[in-house]
């Protein structure tokens, strides 16, 4: 949630208009998936598309609808414990490893919640907006970049979960197609950045979340960043020079973590042989089902543990989110938002005077700031227009199932 004022809705039209589209997109993602699809989960890191769905809608409902509509009557009482994530302050909750037991409410009723929810936030930003508190309209900015962040979730928990059936289904058939040769892969550029006193974290009146700020001043060391992220022929290269079986690659947690899950490549890469799709060749399941191994893709579905045992191996390291962020906009930097999250040597901290939000909210970002890594950028996954230089994405370091891959950096000599 922004600190500072969230972009100008004194419109109610314009923020009814960007309320439909946020929450139409995320009905467009869930669309390709049957009933059957939207209960499952897979893994309790991960949550079913039937909870998303209901989850954003139990936000606005329980953030915005009730502390500040006068008789707004929930959809149904029962929810408010199903479909809370972890906000301590808003009651008990459902386990999160037992979000896949919810085969009722149906599929149907989720969506009739939804377009309750709908029609008593439309209704309220028509009529009782305009003249409300400056912060309503910040959380109501909040509530659609949670969403976003749960369009994102959607794709990479639904990915996880198809990768676990036998028959590896798309979630999406792209239609019939030849594949494009790949291209040649260019030699990595190394761009040298002086270091120095650099300003970072989220500035300006638009928005951003409360991890991005306060905008403070970091001091670098000077150093060089690769202008590209790094491939799946580079990585599959680590794999044939056996840096799966190489303990001097990995830092300790992470080659018990190889060790304890028999990684061998990253997570949906299918070895020649693979029973589950025969083929002499690599290949890698993804949103539109098994496709062969693209050489010049960048490598997706890393752990920080597999993306800093690469750079140890490549003779280099991972940048910290500091040099990441100093290099954002660097002349001939390239694929820094877009394709994949990329992992940073950064763990998951406060800025310096970073305070929690009071009421509810104060739970959405700070009482995860630790035992997390930092990604930086964006994935293919992330909505068209979500990213931008200072967000600051968090996982644990063994998460495998998000589109994450990994950018060179290296002390400059």
């Amino acid at each position: 949630m922004p600190t500072h004022s969230p972009p100008d809705w004194s419109q109610p039209e314009r923020l009814a208009q960007r309320y439909q589209s946020v929450r139409a997109a995320t009905m467009a993602r869930a669309a390709p998936l049957s009933a059957e699809d939207q209960c499952i989960q897979s893994m309790a890191q991960a949550s079913p598309t039937k909870w998303h769905l209901a989850h954003t809608s139990w936000f606005f409902e329980a953030v915005v609808l009730q502390p500040h509509v006068a008789g707004y009557q929930v959809f149904d009482q029962r929810f408010a414990y199903l479909f809370n994530s972890y906000y301590e302050s808003l009651g008990a909750r459902l386990p999160r490893p037992d979000r896949g037991l919810l085969t009722r409410p149906s599929l149907a009723q989720v969506h009739a919640y939804r377009e309750h929810v709908d029609t008593a936030m439309l209704h309220f930003i028509a009529d009782a907006l305009p003249g409300a508190d400056r912060s309503v309209h910040t959380l109501i900015e909040l509530g659609l970049n949670h969403e976003q962040q749960h369009q994102e979730l959607i794709l990479t928990d639904i990915l996880h979960a198809l990768s676990c059936n036998p028959l590896l289904p798309p979630y999406q058939d792209a239609g019939a197609s030849t594949p494009s040769p790949p291209a040649a892969i260019l030699p990595v550029q190394w761009l040298g950045l002086p270091g120095g006193v650099v300003q970072v974290g989220h500035a300006g009146a638009d928005f951003a979340f409360d991890n991005e700020t306060p905008r403070h001043a970091v001091l670098l060391q000077p150093f060089e960043l690769a202008d590209r992220l790094v491939t799946c022929g580079e990585y599959l290269q680590f794999i044939e020079d056996g840096g799966y079986r190489d303990p001097a690659c990995w830092l300790s947690d992470g080659w018990a973590a190889a060790q304890a899950q028999n990684w061998q490549a990253p997570a949906y890469w299918l070895a020649p042989g693979d029973a589950r799709r025969r083929s002499q060749h690599w290949q890698v399941f993804g949103l539109h089902g098994v496709r062969p191994l693209q050489a010049d893709a960048p490598v997706a579905h890393l752990s920080f543990y597999e993306a800093a045992a690469f750079a140890q191996w490549a003779g280099a390291r991972l940048p910290t989110e500091h040099e990441w962020e100093a290099a954002y906009a660097a002349p001939g930097v390239r694929q820094m938002s877009g394709h994949v999250w990329q992992w940073t040597r950064s763990s998951y901290d406060p800025y310096p005077g970073f305070r929690p939000l009071t009421g509810a909210v104060s739970e959405y970002n700070g009482k995860f700031m630790v035992g997390q890594l930092v990604l930086r950028g964006g994935s293919c996954a992330t909505p068209a227009g979500h990213e931008r230089a200072s967000y600051r994405n968090f996982f644990a370091p063994a998460a495998r199932w998000q589109f994450s891959g990994l950018r060179l950096a290296r002390d400059l000599r």
